[in-house]
């Protein structure tokens, strides 16, 4: 079955660029917020967007996107309201790939049947659950195949030879390269290691390969887009929500026009990578 995601990345392909994958944090601050954040983000330069499923314990974020799901949770936000975003957006957008990104926790509470069910109903497109790894395949990312969905994983520096196959398997969508080591958002990647990187997976798979944690401006992502097939940004956008919000933590007029600013200079990066 092809998937949106599938379907955007061999378009990409064609036309020589990578995919800008932008991230945010469902119902932050506050659930028309980030309706209204999210579709706006394919004409800032989106070309896949991840929603992040808020949890309590986000233990591979750094403490911007922790933040963001303590304000979403505390204004009310859940997983079924996360899906609901999604049907939202799938109102005015029938092309934009969907990744619904978080831990199995909320999706186990769920009932991991009723959400493969309803996530593919409301139009998401894959899966990112840092948590699962591929020797618990059978918890979630099978039924999620089976529903249609792609699930797609993550790639470390400490991901090695013997290892990168176990994580290739039951892998669709793209393998999402973690370029740094440690949470999202407090470090820089090492671009040229990046290069090295990508090829080495690329020498295990047909799949596209993003690269995300840490990428912040539109040189990074630039540099990283003339090597990878999608440069994925979230902690400075998060971070953009987070610094336009009143002293209550309430969104302002700045909110939303802050993120789209911000991502329409990066995906200028991204774009401007093709061009050399």
């Amino acid at each position: 079955m092809t998937t949106r995601i599938d379907t955007r990345f061999a378009a990409l392909k064609k036309q020589g660029r990578a995919a800008l994958v932008t991230f945010i944090t469902a119902g932050d601050p506050d659930f028309d917020t980030s309706l209204a954040i999210l579709q706006g983000l394919p004409k800032a330069g989106a070309d896949v967007i991840e929603i992040g499923m808020p949890f309590t314990d986000p233990m591979a974020d750094g403490p911007a996107i922790q933040a963001s799901s303590l304000r979403a949770l505390a204004n009310g936000q859940n997983m079924k309201k996360t899906l609901k975003l999604v049907r939202e957006f799938r109102k005015t957008d029938k092309e934009t790939p969907i990744v619904l990104m978080g831990y199995f926790n909320p999706i186990y509470i769920y009932g991991v049947e009723a959400f493969v069910t309803d996530a593919k109903k409301a139009g998401a497109d894959g899966l990112i659950v840092v948590d699962l790894p591929p020797e618990h395949d059978d918890e979630l990312c099978l039924p999620a195949m089976k529903a249609g969905l792609n699930f797609i994983r993550l790639a470390t520096p400490t991901t090695d030879e013997a290892r990168l196959p176990r994580v290739l398997t039951n892998t669709s969508g793209f393998v999402y390269y973690v370029s740094v080591l440690g949470i999202t958002g407090t470090k820089a990647p090492n671009l040229k290691d990046v290069a090295a990187k990508v090829k080495r997976i690329k020498a295990h798979t047909t799949l596209p390969v993003a690269v995300g944690f840490g990428v912040k401006t539109a040189e990074q992502a630039k540099t990283i887009a003339a090597n990878a097939d999608g440069v994925v940004v979230g902690s400075a956008i998060v971070n953009a929500v987070r610094d336009t919000l009143n002293k209550k933590g309430e969104a302002t007029a700045k909110t939303k026009k802050a993120v789209l600013t911000l991502v329409g200079d990066i995906a200028k990066g991204v774009r401007a990578a093709a061009a050399r």
